[in-house]
Order: C-alpha cells, then structure tokens, then sequence
C-alpha cells in the first residue's frame, strides 16, 4: 500500500524489516541500547556484533525514551541504523503518544540530516512495549505524514510489519489519510 504526501511516498509492506535494501532501518530498541529480544533482536542478530559494539562505544548512558541515537548497519542492507526507544504502554496516561511520535520525528530527522532518501520503520513499541496496534498506527502515521508535508523528506518512508494484524491496523489508518 503506497499513499503520496507531495514528493514523499510512504508505503506499508507486510514482512522482516532486517530484509529491507533501504538507507536506514530504524530498530526499535530499549533505553540501554543492549539488544534484546523481536525486532531489536533480529537487527543485531542480522547486523551483527558490530551494531552493539558501537552502541556501546557511542551510547554509554543509552538513549531516551522518544529519541533515537544512529549507529552503522554491520552486515544489513543499508547505510545506517537508527535506533529508536518508544514507550512502554502503561495504559496512555503517561504521555506514551507524545513519545511514540517523538521516537518516530527523531528518526526522520536522523534520516534528513544524514542525507537518507529512504527509510524502512518497524511498528516501534507494539511488541513486547505493549502499545496498542491500532494506536500505534494513529499516532506513528500522523507523526510521519506531519513530517513529510513539514520536510519534503525522505523520498520514501516504508512500514515494515510483521504480521497481518499489525498491517491491517496500519493499512486501515492509511487509507483514512489518503482521501
């Protein structure tokens, strides 16, 4: 599914994100940068020792929640990998939204000052973080379509989901921007 936003497209595919041949793969990564387990394991699995040695070397304290700290990709097929801390749902009184988009603008503007014309985002926080899909998909699509009007860029912004309910929940959101 592919919705234009002026020169920008973004798109949602169902599939592995560590698969994707883009300049950025974001990771969706905890506040200690450590590795861990779904997508942040499978980035550092595919990418290699090389993505936790430089979060170690570069990152010693972490990264907050709603920011994203930008390391090379090791092995994947990309230039960069942007690590994002999105929120643990803790029932939406505790600014999860404004987190989540945060972690979603902080990584598009890695994206831009790195000079990324493409840029493939996992479903930040729908795993084991507990969000909601269909509130993550609000939030983070909103967050992306702001920026991309905003900026003019990247060229292309891609939603990697895994699953067929994460892509339903995020294709329903879409086609509710694109008319």
């Amino acid at each position: 599914m592919l919705v234009q936003f002026g020169n920008c497209r973004l798109e949602l595919v169902q599939g592995d994100v560590t698969n994707q041949q883009v300049d950025a793969i974001v990771n969706a990564a905890n506040d200690q940068l450590a590795g861990g387990g779904g997508v942040d394991g499978a980035i550092h699995r595919a990418g290699g020792p090389a993505l936790l040695d430089e979060t170690r070397r570069r990152y010693p304290d972490g990264c907050p929640t709603g920011d994203a700290v930008v390391t090379t990709a090791g092995n994947l097929n990309a230039r960069y990998v942007f690590h994002a801390v999105g929120p643990v749902w803790r029932g939406g009184q505790h600014c999860e939204a404004d987190l989540l988009r945060s972690a979603y603008r902080s990584c598009l503007e890695l994206a831009v000052e790195h000079n990324c014309a493409t840029i493939a985002f996992p479903a930040i926080s729908t795993g084991v973080y507990g969000y909601p899909t269909d509130r993550a998909a609000e939030e983070s699509l909103n967050a992306v379509r702001e920026f991309l009007i905003e900026h003019g860029q990247p060229e292309l912004t891609r939603f990697v989901l895994f699953g067929e309910g994460s892509f339903g929940a995020f294709a329903r959101v879409l086609e509710g921007m694109s008319v």
